[in-house]
C-alpha cells in the first residue's frame, strides 16, 4: 500500500498536515468548535497506512503542534509561563498523537482493522488519565472538555468519567479512517465499523435519555463579581468601599428572590474569623452568602478561603482550597477537608482550580452533595473553558454547580452540564440571578470512579501486544 501513492507523497502529507492542523487549532483551545475536534485526526490517520511509518508520524506531530500553537496568547501572553512549559504543553499532545498513529498504522496494515479503530482512543486516554494523576493541573488540557457544548455527548462522563468522552471523540475518525484502507480485510473493516456504530449509538441513547429526566427541585442563586479594586484589605478604604458595593450587590439579588449569593475567590484580605457586613446582610436578606477570602490569620500560613454566612449562625462555615495553582498561589497552604453546609439541598463548597481535579467531585459525590459553590477567579480568554472544567464535574459526580468568577464567567449548570444561566465578568462587573434545577443523582463514576482508564490500560496491553508480536511468513 505505501508505494501506491509514491509520486503523491508529498502533496498528500502536506493536505494530510494542514487539514488536520486547522482542525486542531479551531477544534481545541479556550474555546473549541466541538464538531470539529472528531474530524480533526481524521486526515492524518487517512495517511498514515498510505506512507512510510516516519512521515505518518511526523504528519501528526506537525499537525497537532501548529494547531497547538492556538493556545500561544492564552499561556505566553495572559499565564506568563516560561517557554519550557509552553514547549512541553503544545508538543507532548503532538508526541502522544504521533505515537498513536504509528501504533494504529501498524496494526492496520497487519490487517487488525478492529485493534487499530481502538488504539487511538484507549492509548490517548490512558496518556490523559497518567498526566491527570501526574500534573499540577489535573485534568487541564483534556480532549474531553472540547465536547461541553455537545450535551448527549458528555452524558457519558456520568459512567465513564470525561475518559468516555475523549473515547468517543478519537474512535470515530478511526474507525473512519480504517474504512478507507481498503485493502484491510473486509470482514475485519465491518467489525470496526459495526462495533464503533453499536458504541455511539449506545453512548447518544443514553445521553439523549439522561437529558430527559426532570429535576426535583430548584433553588434561586445570586451571583456577582466586581472586577476592581483587587484584593484589598478589609479594614483599608478600598476594602471598605468595596464591600459596600457587595452588600449592595448581594441586597438587590436578595430582593430578586436568591436564596444564596456567591462573590468570587479571594474578594478580600482579612486576618479576622468572620466579616460582620456580610454576617449582617445574610441575616437581614434570609440569604447565605459565599465569598471569597484571602485569610491571613492563620500563624502558621495564609489561606485560600471561603467563608459562608448563613442566616441564624454565630460564625461562618469555612473551606480551604485543595489545588493551589503553582508559583501564583506560592503563599498558601493549602486545605485538606470538604465543608457541607447544614440543611437542604445538601451543598458543598469548593474553589476554582479545585474543580480542574476528580478527587474534589468524587469526594462531594460521596458525601451525597447536589449542589456545589464554587467561587474562581480566572485569566479573562479562558473564561467559558474554564467554567466548563467546572461543570464537567457535575456531570461526572451528579450535582449542580453555582460558580462565581473574576475575569471569567459567571455560570449556573444543573448535574447534566447545561448552563441555565451566564454572565461574563472577563473585562467588567456582572451579575444574574437565576434558578437552578436540582436532582438526587447518583452516578456510576462517582462510584467506581476511573474504571474506565483502567480499562483502556488493559486494552492498550493488549494491542500493544499485537503491534509487537513478530509475524511468520
Amino acid at each position: 500500500m505505501a508505494s501506491r501513492l509514491d509520486r503523491f507523497v508529498l502533496p498528500a502529507w502536506l493536505a494530510a498536515t494542514a487539514l488536520t492542523a486547522l482542525g486542531w487549532w479551531f477544534g481545541s483551545g479556550v474555546h473549541p468548535l466541538w464538531w470539529l475536534t472528531w474530524l480533526a485526526p481524521l486526515p492524518v490517520l487517512w495517511l498514515a497506512p498510505r506512507v512510510r511509518a516516519r512521515w505518518a508520524a511526523l504528519a501528526a506531530f506537525a499537525a497537532y503542534a501548529l494547531g497547538g500553537l492556538n493556545q500561544w496568547t492564552y499561556l505566553h501572553g495572559y499565564i506568563g509561563l516560561p517557554m519550557a512549559t509552553i514547549v512541553y504543553a503544545i508538543g507532548m499532545p503532538a508526541l502522544v498523537l504521533a505515537l498513536c498513529v504509528l501504533l494504529f498504522r501498524r496494526l492496520l496494515l497487519r490487517g487488525h482493522a478492529l485493534a487499530a479503530t481502538l488504539a487511538l482512543p484507549a492509548a490517548w486516554v490512558v496518556v490523559e488519565y497518567i498526566n491527570s494523576l501526574t500534573s499540577p493541573h489535573g485534568t487541564f488540557g483534556s480532549i474531553g472538555y472540547t465536547q461541553m457544548e455537545a450535551l448527549p455527548v458528555i452524558q457519558v462522563a456520568a459512567i465513564a468519567g470525561i475518559w468516555g468522552i475523549g473515547f468517543l471523540v478519537l474512535l470515530l475518525p478511526a474507525a473512519i479512517a480504517v474504512q478507507a484502507a481498503t485493502d484491510t480485510p473486509r470482514r475485519s473493516r465491518m467489525t470496526a465499523a459495526a462495533m464503533t456504530v453499536l458504541l455511539m449509538s449506545a453512548a447518544l441513547g443514553y445521553g439523549s435519555w439522561r437529558l430527559q429526566v426532570p429535576a426535583t427541585t430548584t433553588l434561586r442563586i445570586g451571583l456577582v463579581s466586581l472586577e476592581k479594586p483587587i484584593r484589598p484589605a478589609l479594614h483599608g478604604a478600598d476594602g471598605k468601599a468595596l464591600e459596600a458595593r457587595y452588600v449592595d450587590a448581594i441586597g438587590r439579588l436578595a430582593s430578586e428572590g436568591a436564596k444564596i449569593v456567591l462573590i468570587p475567590e479571594t474578594s478580600f484580605a482579612t486576618g479576622d474569623a468572620t466579616v460582620p457586613a456580610f454576617a449582617q446582610v445574610a441575616q437581614q436578606h434570609d440569604v447565605i452568602v459565599d465569598a471569597g477570602i484571602d485569610f491571613k490569620g492563620d500563624p502558621s500560613a495564609e489561606r485560600n478561603m471561603v467563608m459562608v454566612f448563613q442566616p441564624g449562625a454565630t460564625s461562618p462555615a469555612t473551606y480551604n482550597k485543595h489545588h493551589l495553582i503553582p508559583g501564583f498561589e506560592r503563599q498558601y497552604m493549602p486545605g485538606d477537608s470538604y465543608t457541607l453546609l447544614d440543611g437542604t439541598p445538601r451543598t458543598g463548597l469548593a474553589i476554582c482550580k479545585d474543580m480542574d481535579f476528580h478527587d474534589i467531585g468524587q469526594a462531594y459525590a460521596a458525601r451525597h452533595a447536589q449542589l456545589l459553590l464554587v467561587p474562581a477567579w480566572d485569566f479573562s480568554i479562558d473564561g467559558w473553558l474554564h467554567s466548563r472544567m467546572a461543570i464537567m464535574r457535575g456531570v461526572e459526580s451528579g450535582f449542580a454547580i453555582a460558580r462565581a468568577a473574576r475575569s471569567g464567567r459567571l455560570t449556573l449548570s444543573d448535574d447534566r452540564g447545561r448552563v441555565l444561566a451566564e454572565a461574563s465578568s472577563e473585562q467588567h462587573d456582572a451579575e444574574l440571578v437565576g434558578d437552578l434545577p436540582l436532582r438526587e443523582t447518583r452516578t456510576l463514576y462517582a462510584r467506581w470512579g476511573n474504571w474506565f482508564a483502567w480499562l483502556d490500560l488493559a486494552g492498550l496491553i493488549v494491542l500493544l501486544g499485537l503491534a509487537l508480536r513478530p509475524t511468520h511468513h
